[in-house]
């Protein structure tokens, strides 16, 4: 079922956005945390790091405006806890100016990082190569991010499965 909700227009993103996305730790938690809250507590141990150093990167998200804190709740032991989830915006970024290496650096690293994680007989992949101009270029890469806006504007429903998916385009040699 595809949502009646226009896919939403591409802002390019500001230099303080590409900064913050510049890692592979902060893509991890955006995605961990899009449409399900978790603490940071919660975040930290799914990412198998130490929640001071998860803290530093969710108040870096929040800042820019990546993670949007929940109301406070407790905790098992009486503890005040903050759930954070995605607010989205990630997915409305265009990324056509300044350096991206950073941010591609980054994406491959979160890939890479989460890929570990999987096992191998749960991942399906391919590779291909193929022949294109500069238009057709544009085209496919075109056509590829129509449809993957399509299916992230779907909403979401009950037990669908959360599938990530990462994509490349590079020299074919």
């Amino acid at each position: 079922m595809v949502s009646d909700d226009p896919i939403p227009t591409r802002r390019v993103a500001t230099a303080a956005e590409l900064e913050t996305l510049g890692s592979a730790v902060r893509l991890r938690i955006i995605r961990l945390t899009y449409q399900r809250p978790l603490t940071n507590k919660e975040i930290a141990e799914r990412l198998d790091k130490d929640p001071a150093t998860t803290l530093h990167h969710v108040r870096k998200l929040v800042a820019a405006g990546f993670l949007e804190p929940q109301p406070a709740r407790r905790g098992n032991r009486g503890a005040k806890e903050i759930p954070y989830v995605s607010s989205g915006v990630i997915w409305q970024l265009g990324y056509d100016h300044g350096d991206k290496v950073g941010l591609a650096e980054a994406m491959l690293q979160a890939y890479l990082a989460e890929v570990a994680g999987t096992d191998l007989g749960e991942l399906t992949q391919t590779r291909l190569v193929v022949q294109v101009d500069a238009a057709e270029r544009t085209e496919f890469m075109d056509r590829l991010g129509a449809l993957l806006d399509e299916y992230r504007c779907r909403p979401p429903r009950p037990g669908a499965e959360r599938t990530a998916v990462y994509v490349a385009w590079y020299p074919g040699e």
